[in-house]
């Protein structure tokens, strides 16, 4: 099965891919900004692997404004807030408010959903589940299994993805936190989604789904599975080293990913990243909770 353009070579594709924020997109194209693991606290001193989180945030917020990129939406995907504290979804909230546009955010295993739902509010900032916008449909997954740090999809978010997409024959979108795919860390892996084979059997089985994407894994991820892209996005502080068996804090610096959601289904994607690392980052850690 294959959901891709064949008519644009991939070696096109990924040129204008390196320089997605700098070339001209049609008007009828969906220009995404995502952002994920923003790990925010209610004290905004505290501090993630030495990393000052809302610092950090502030700085890669920075970056992205100095592209110049208009986005249509914006999508924060999960572990928001790490303490899942009121206050520090009152901190997110009022930054997210910034943008001139639909912010769109879904829960990590660090956020409590309810107090999400409750305190992540703004002029701008929402919790939907599924949004339509310039032809393409957005299906935002929760995928919390509460206690845990790994994800599971309850029968209630598969019944969600089943009406979206029987409802829709345009392009979708589907976003969560938790990884559906290995990416190659064993000890990030052993914590994804619990019940992926639920997802995949769906997303593959309807054509018009052309992307799942992700936070969780603090690392780049861009593979294909039938024609549909997959991708995982760097974190907005502390990365985490790919390509490892145990847990290892990357000297990577915080990122973001723009995606330009093409009228015909086709996604183009880039990551840019800070120009330095994050002051204070310890990279000698044994683990994470």
């Amino acid at each position: 099965m294959s959901h891709g353009n064949p008519s644009i070579p991939t070696s096109f594709r990924r040129a204008r891919e390196r320089d997605l924020h700098k070339i001209s997109l049609p008007p009828e194209c969906l220009k995404i900004l995502q952002i994920t693991d923003t790990h925010l606290y209610a004290d905004t001193n505290s501090q993630l692997f030495g990393v000052n989180t809302l610092n950090s945030f502030r700085n890669t917020l920075s970056t992205f404004r100095c592209t110049g990129w208009q986005p249509d939406l914006v999508l924060a995907t999960g572990d928001l807030v790490h303490d899942a504290s009121p206050d520090g979804y009152q901190h997110l909230a009022r930054l997210l408010d910034e943008f001139n546009c639909p912010v769109c955010c879904l829960p990590g295993n660090h956020d409590l959903p309810d107090v999400m739902l409750e305190h992540l509010r703004g002029r701008h900032v929402s919790c939907p589940q599924v949004v339509d916008h310039k032809g393409w449909r957005l299906v935002l997954l929760d995928s919390v299994l509460t206690g845990q740090v790994g994800g599971h999809l309850a029968e209630s978010q598969l019944e969600l993805l089943d009406g979206g997409l029987r409802e829709h024959g345009g392009p979708v979108l589907v976003s969560l936190h938790h990884q559906p795919v290995p990416v190659g860390s064993h000890w990030i892996d052993d914590l994804g989604l619990d019940n992926a084979d639920a997802l995949l059997e769906r997303v593959t089985t309807h054509p018009q789904v052309k992307g799942l994407l992700w936070g969780h894994v603090h690392q780049l991820f861009d593979k294909r599975l039938d024609g549909i892209r997959l991708l995982g996005t760097p974190s907005t502080c502390v990365q985490f080293t790919p390509s490892v068996d145990e847990f290892s804090v990357d000297q990577q610096q915080p990122g973001f990913r723009l995606l330009a959601l093409m009228p015909d289904g086709e996604i183009l994607t880039e990551v840019l990243r800070t120009r330095h690392l994050p002051h204070g980052l310890e990279v000698t850690s044994a683990g994470y909770e």
